[in-house]
């Protein structure tokens, strides 16, 4: 017969094996679902097309010129047009090159930035979210021709030509 001590020792360490195993496999779930954005701080490139989109690159010297069109924005008129250039950031706040008047916007709420020849949108930790095409962005996400970005109740139609 096996002494109360015993038993107690077998279940605790059973327990501990249990734990352990639990936290290993949380682990792993977490690095398999992390964003694209800490993939890329880990060094792991974006892949290079989208959905059905090819990559297409915005080379020096090409005759791209990448802007953003306004759809629908609180305080902007639609068809205003917002040149990227090197990038931009979007938001509320006095650092944002294109100022949202839009109560759901964060002071800064996502940015545009060139990578690879590419226009990226990022979302910059924002309360509300970024949309591309209606998907919120989890990560940064390289822009086609004719994708929507939307924060809140501004939309922007993206444009390379």
């Amino acid at each position: 017969m096996l002494q109360p001590t015993a038993v107690i020792l077998q279940v605790a360490f059973l327990a501990v094996l249990f734990l352990f195993i639990a936290w290993v496999v949380r682990s792993s779930l977490r690095d398999l679902r992390r964003p694209d954005s800490a993939r890329m701080a880990a060094g792991v490139p974006l892949s290079d097309a989208t959905g059905i989109h090819s990559a297409e690159t915005v080379g020096a010297g090409s005759a791209v010129d990448p802007r953003l069109i306004v759809e629908r924005a609180p305080g902007h008129t639609p068809g205003m047009e917002y040149e990227i250039g090197e990038g931009a950031i979007l938001g509320r706040g006095d650092q944002a090159e294109i100022r949202l008047e839009d109560p759901y916007a964060s002071g800064r709420h996502a940015r545009l930035f060139l990578e690879g020849g590419r226009v990226v949108l990022e979302d910059l930790g924002s309360t509300n979210g970024t949309y591309l095409n209606e998907e919120e962005v989890g990560g940064p996400q390289p822009l086609h021709q004719g994708d929507r970005v939307r924060i809140g109740d501004s939309e922007f139609t993206y444009v390379d030509s």
